[in-house]
């Protein structure tokens, strides 16, 4: 892929559908921790819930499956979808492979680590890569063909 022909995706936009994502992964997580532990769950003072398998499950196991599903179905989680982006392989300009969808995720975690500077590199980097894109080897773009 080429620099120059490429219109990458900027910082507030990828800002704006992280935003729209957490929302939307909210509106699943947050109904189903209330079903299993009841609103007692986000009372500090309590000390008689107990943060179960249930818990990981929907606290980290639901959002890879469907963050990862939407990556392989559409190359672009809602948010991205909102702003017309879109995650390509960085080389190929094609769609990435499973492997880079899941460095991709964990990236993620790389990417917050140090005061989330792995995040703001996109607005420093000249492919608006975020770390999480370089250790996938992806970009995200606005595709020309929509």
């Amino acid at each position: 892929m080429t620099t120059e022909t490429t219109r990458y995706v900027g910082f507030w936009k990828r800002f704006g559908a992280t935003i729209v994502d957490t929302i939307l992964l909210s509106l699943i997580t947050l109904p189903a921790t209330i079903a299993f532990y009841g609103w007692g769950y986000f009372d500090a003072e309590q000390t008689n819930i107990v943060a179960g398998p249930v818990d990981f499950v929907i606290s980290w196991v639901v959002p890879i499956f469907i963050v990862l599903g939407f990556w392989i179905w559409k190359q672009a989680t809602p948010g991205k979808m909102l702003f017309r982006a879109r995650i390509l392989d960085a080389k190929t300009g094609g769609i990435p492979t499973t492997r880079q969808w899941i460095l991709r995720y964990l990236g993620y975690f790389i990417s917050m680590i140090p005061l989330c500077l792995g995040y703001f590199w996109v607005a420093f980097d000249k492919r608006k890569q975020a770390w999480h894109d370089k250790i996938a080897g992806t970009v995200v773009i606005h595709p020309d063909r929509d």
